[in-house]
């Protein structure tokens, strides 16, 4: 699981919190618990969550190859534009899978409740989402 103060999976870590606080367990142990048949939500959960960590680490790797290909004092090659672009593509379809993935899951843990303490437990607060993008014009 990522470090508990990093940034760059802080929606994953947000899930994650919910779905143990949901479940009166650890993450580790839920998922082993999912195999199981008749946990069908809790599969479900534990899946959403391991897609949005998995787009969360993808977003960060891209963006650190990103990086690494602008970096300053680096020429830009032929080759290297096309690589650039398709890690600009996969940042934002990454973006958009945690996105998805986010709210969907967001909307289902802010439905549900720990059924022992139904009538003392706060309603769940909403799963926060990353700002939106700057939009650039390219004409």
């Amino acid at each position: 699981m990522p470090q508990p103060d990093d940034p760059a999976h802080a929606v994953s870590q947000i899930v994650a919190q919910r779905i143990e606080a949901l479940y009166g367990q650890p993450l580790d142990e839920l998922e082993a618990l999912a195999d199981v048949p008749e946990s069908t939500l809790l599969a479900a959960l534990t899946g959403n969550h391991s897609a949005l960590a998995f787009a969360e680490r993808n977003i960060a790797f891209q963006l650190d190859r990103l990086r690494e290909l602008i970096a300053p004092k680096r020429e830009i090659g032929q080759f290297d534009a096309g690589h650039i672009l398709d890690c600009a593509r996969r940042i934002a379809e990454s973006v958009a899978t945690r996105d998805a993935y986010a709210k969907s899951t967001g909307a289902v843990l802010g439905g549900l409740r720990r059924a022992t303490s139904l009538e003392t437990q706060p309603p769940a607060s909403p799963v926060p989402t990353a700002p939106p993008a700057a939009v650039s014009r390219t004409r």
